[in-house]
């Protein structure tokens, strides 16, 4: 099996190409310089002569709040993007697996996780992109995966927990919404489940996340729990916490697409954390 990973250099994707690797799948990784994902032309050249079997699309634009301010360009390299991508993938009879984001949601279910089944209403223009690459991805290829996910977590790159370590570092307390909820999900847990799901023909729709949920004021206190250090969270509303870009209240998404589809759940985020605080520590 060969699998192309675009945005091989982020987060996920150096973490995606480390697990296939260590599975002995050949992978290729594409970044900027392999080529540019808003020149069609180059995508289906590149991708034709990889001749993946699959592609696992982790390439994107994700500064939510800066997205508010260059629409444009968010648009362009999610929605158009994924589109050259799509189509690269089409001539090239390969499958595709979009990774995609809990903000399609507005965060206005009450009492329960999203479904897969659950209608889409993003809030933002970052949720908006995402969500049109979902539906470019359903409809051009039929062999697809759509992996919806939520605050990743990894080595390489940013994230909230490196935020949390920097300023908890030389704070003695923090304030952090407590009023926005779902699943922290480390890069390395979500690495292993698309390695696997790639190599079943279980197309479709998926909401993968480690398990259990928390707002970013629990999610801040464990960090510093098990870091060990007596820095104190200050629960504060989102209102409190202005930003460009609104994010969704509950971003809870279910399991059930995994449980159906007989895949292994994710370890909790708090085991995911512990792993992810093991291993930069380790570096």
């Amino acid at each position: 099996m060969r699998v192309l990973v675009t945005g091989g250099a982020g987060q996920l994707g150096h973490d995606v190409l480390k697990q296939l690797h260590r599975m002995q799948i050949e992978a290729i990784g594409a970044d900027k310089d392999e080529f540019d994902l808003l020149d069609t032309f180059a995508a289906q050249e590149f991708i034709l002569a990889c001749k993946p079997d699959t592609v696992i699309h982790c390439a994107a634009y994700t500064q939510v709040d800066q997205a508010e301010d260059e629409p444009d360009i968010c648009r362009n390299i999610n929605i158009a993007g994924t589109e050259h991508v799509a189509q690269a993938c089409l001539k090239a009879g390969s499958s595709l697996c979009y990774l995609s984001t809990d903000y399609v949601f507005d965060g206005t279910l009450s009492g329960r996780a999203y479904e897969v089944s659950d209608r889409p209403n993003p809030l933002s223009v970052y949720g908006q992109s995402k969500y049109e690459g979902e539906k470019i991805t359903a409809g051009l290829i039929a062999n697809h995966y759509i992996v919806r996910t939520s605050w990743l977590f990894g080595s390489h790159g940013h994230n909230f927990v490196k935020t949390m370590l920097k300023m908890g570092e030389f704070s003695p307390s923090l304030r952090v919404v407590a009023d926005q909820t779902g699943s922290p999900t480390y890069t390395a847990d979500l690495a292993r489940f698309l390695a696997d799901l790639i190599q079943t023909e279980n197309f479709g729709c998926y909401h993968v996340t480690n398990s259990g949920f928390c707002s970013w004021a629990d999610f801040a206190a464990e960090i510093f729990v098990q870091m060990g250090w007596p820095v104190a969270v200050e629960r504060i509303p989102s209102v409190d916490y202005p930003t460009k870009a609104t994010r969704p209240k509950n971003s809870r998404l279910s399991p059930q697409s995994i449980i159906q589809a007989g895949l292994p759940l994710l370890p909790d985020w708090k085991d995911g954390l512990s792993r992810f605080l093991k291993e930069i520590n380790a570096v």
